[in-house]
């Protein structure tokens, strides 16, 4: 550690806010995370083959330690080695990505990525400028038949009282996630979800009789609609809810949103934030941390690693993400209030990267090392509702006005 100063600063930082790990447990996530981030890998040799040298240790002692991480605490040496607990770790890892967090609007996404044939992860992570942080995650065999609705139920319940009751939370998710349980799951705490659905259904416009298909409310491109009823015609799929539709130039298909929020509270371009979670996996993967070359083939050792993972590429989105903030807005192009398209002007530079930038530099010039605190972009104003369309046009007859 005395060679290498930087790491024993790191290490109080993740011990400050793991205040339950062991001492081993807390200096072996700081090894990974700032390793993995100077070697933009996080495969055992590229890390282990990095900070050797640095800490001026034999390769495979650094490596022993940094694989003591992740293994169980029987595959350990001595006879006080514990295996390291997540379930505990990811109430304070949330406490310390929202730490400093300015604003109180929060997005999170649903999402799973797979590693080939080997592994697949469950995972809810927070949106963030572009790309997302990982906060909590469950990784499974992926040729292992297995139900995701528990799966999904439990990672949720870890943030019940994780995120104060004051803030706006909208958790999003694609139409392949979209389940019913789920969506009173999310509003259970106190969360609002913002889920889309498949254009084969139909809802039913509050104070109205008949039932609409989707494709009705947004029959074209340029057309949106929003307003409050219920989704779905099949009594055991009947869903109070807001449906938010748009369909904007450029897509083969609309979106179709299902939210509890009141039509005049909700905008259906915040579902945009969604795709910015395949950025983060772009980033676990071929973009940053390169996990798609990894061996490694045991789901519980995988979820271990994922924590240095996430504290990763959470450091690196916080400092990135405070240096995009100081610069002007008006350099900037406007939040569109719609469907979120190509800005004319993107990013040049990406938040990640960034901070992998302002990292790299204080470590060159000897300075202290960057923090930085969630600073997110503003949310887009929800825009005047839609004209309503004719509902007359699609009375069915007499005979079904009892539904």
């Amino acid at each position: 550690m005395r060679r290498f100063p930087p790491l024993a600063d790191w290490i109080e930082q993740v011990t400050d806010h793991f205040p339950h790990l062991s001492q081993p447990q807390a200096a072996g996530l700081a090894l990974w995370s700032l390793g993995l981030i100077l070697a933009r890998s996080c495969a055992l040799t590229a890390v282990a083959g990095l900070r050797a040298p640095l800490l001026g240790q034999s390769f495979n002692t650094v490596r022993e330690r940094l694989r003591d991480t992740y293994r169980e605490a029987d595959a350990k040496r001595g006879s006080r080695r514990n295996t390291l607990g997540l379930t505990n770790c990811w109430g304070p890892w949330l406490a310390w990505v929202l730490e400093g967090w300015s604003g109180r609007q929060l997005a999170l996404a649903l999402d799973a990525t797979a590693l080939g044939n080997r592994l697949v992860v469950l995972t809810i992570s927070i949106v963030y400028r572009g790309c997302a942080v990982p906060v909590t995650w469950k990784i499974r065999r992926a040729t292992e038949k297995h139900p995701w609705r528990p799966e999904w139920l439990a990672l949720l319940a870890h943030f019940r009282r994780c995120v104060p009751k004051d803030w706006t939370v909208i958790v999003l998710a694609d139409r392949g996630l979209y389940a019913k349980w789920l969506f009173k799951a999310i509003t259970a705490l106190g969360w609002h979800p913002f889920l889309r659905v498949n254009r084969q259904g139909k809802f039913r416009p509050k104070g109205q009789a008949h039932w609409i298909p989707f494709t009705a409310l947004v029959p074209a491109v340029g057309r949106s609609w929003q307003g409050r009823g219920t989704a779905f015609s099949g009594k055991k799929n009947h869903l109070p809810c807001t449906l938010l539709g748009c369909w904007s130039e450029g897509y083969s298909t609309p979106w179709l949103i299902l939210t509890d929020l009141p039509p005049t509270a909700a905008n259906v371009g915040w579902y945009g934030f969604r795709a910015w979670i395949e950025h983060g996996f772009k980033k676990i993967k071929r973009g940053g941390w390169q996990w798609q070359y990894t061996r490694m083939s045991d789901p519980a050792r995988a979820e271990r690693l994922w924590l240095a993972i996430a504290l990763a590429i959470g450091w690196l989105l916080a400092v990135g993400g405070e240096a995009e903030a100081a610069i002007p807005a008006a350099t900037w192009p406007p939040l569109p209030s719609a469907v979120r398209s190509r800005p004319r002007h993107p990013r040049l530079i990406s938040v990640f990267r960034q901070g992998w930038n302002r990292l790299l530099a204080a470590l060159f010039t000897q300075q202290p090392l960057p923090i930085g605190h969630g600073q997110p972009e503003p949310w887009a104003i929800p825009p005047p509702l839609s004209l309503m369309p004719d509902f007359a046009a699609f009375a069915n007859p007499p005979k079904n006005l009892h539904l």
